[in-house]
């Protein structure tokens, strides 16, 4: 039975081409749609061939691209560390240039020679424990102990110690350190003392009803041969009334504060004391603690005081 049926179901498989081939002859659709059929066709895989090839291609460059870029971003960014760093130097020397100058702008006594100086640390060794500053000169660049040290800014202190080619500056905020100053609108004289680190300077010695003003600027007096006249020093910034001094007059508590700002000191001038003038104490009398004594006498000899003496 079952053979019959695909011996029948070939014989009209048959017939249908036959039909199919015979209406084809006449007419010529068949041929056509095959040709549109299979055309379309291999143009898709073609299409789809080309795209993958173009996408492939694609990635590729841009794969190359890439890393072209990440070589000139790499060289881009080594320029820039190197330029910034050109910039860094330029502006250090700009810096430098601009505390220089300023530097050159003073103006001192022509007796006082100036010679320049790197400050190279701060409070070290074994004179931790004192406000100081040490620097790259040393006796044999004129920083001899006792040497004047100044900024544009104003005084800064004087030379401690010293060795070949290192000093050690006392700070005038040290409490070792001593300045005779005269005020520069009143003409008041005193000793400048100070009071330590992150403390007021104080001035001694001035007699009650002294015209003395907060504000007012205090300059070197020169009259202890250890600065010369007139370099900037300190300004007053509180005034109240003291106790008596040892001569019986009655002395003025004043604080002031100084001008220079020793956290940002880099260069400093030495001030070459002039030849034949009167060298200062040693060293001692620069850090010692027990000084009120002496200051005490020493303000029995201020021209303000000499009418109270007994």
């Amino acid at each position: 039975m079952i053979p019959r049926r695909i011996f029948f179901l070939i014989v009209c498989c048959m017939l249908l081409f036959l039909g199919v081939y015979t209406w084809n002859q006449r007419t010529g659709h068949w041929d056509r749609f095959c040709a549109n059929v299979g055309l379309e066709f291999t143009g898709g895989v073609m299409r789809m061939i080309r795209g993958m090839e173009n996408s492939v291609v694609s990635l590729w460059d841009h794969y190359a691209d890439l890393r072209g870029v990440k070589v000139q971003n790499d060289a881009l960014k080594n320029r820039v560390r190197l330029l910034e760093a050109r910039l860094h130097n330029a502006e250090e020397d700009l810096a430098e240039l601009q505390r220089l100058r300023r530097l050159l702008h003073l103006r001192y006594p022509e007796a006082w020679q100036a010679r320049a100086a790197h400050v190279l640390a701060w409070r070290m060794g074994p004179n931790a424990a004192l406000s100081t500053i040490m620097l790259n000169s040393g006796y044999l660049n004129g920083a001899s102990p006792g040497t004047p040290v100044s900024s544009w800014q104003g005084l800064v202190g004087r030379v401690l110690k010293s060795g070949p080619g290192t000093s050690v500056v006392l700070l005038l905020t040290d409490t070792g350190s001593r300045v005779s100053v005269v005020t520069s609108e009143g003409r008041v004289q005193g000793i400048l003392a100070g009071g330590g680190p992150g403390l007021p300077l104080e001035l001694r010695f001035v007699r009650q009803n002294s015209p003395v003003k907060t504000g007012e600027l205090l300059i070197s007096s020169g009259v202890d041969s250890a600065f010369p006249k007139g370099i900037p020093v300190a300004r007053v910034t509180a005034i109240s009334t003291g106790a008596a001094s040892r001569s019986g007059a009655s002395v003025l508590e004043i604080q002031a504060e100084p001008l220079v700002d020793f956290r940002s000191l880099e260069e400093v001038l030495l001030l070459q004391r002039p030849e034949g003038a009167i060298a200062p104490e040693s060293d001692e009398v620069y850090t010692r603690r027990d000084a009120v004594q002496n200051e005490a006498e020493l303000s029995e000899d201020l021209p303000g005081n000499a009418e109270a003496q007994p």
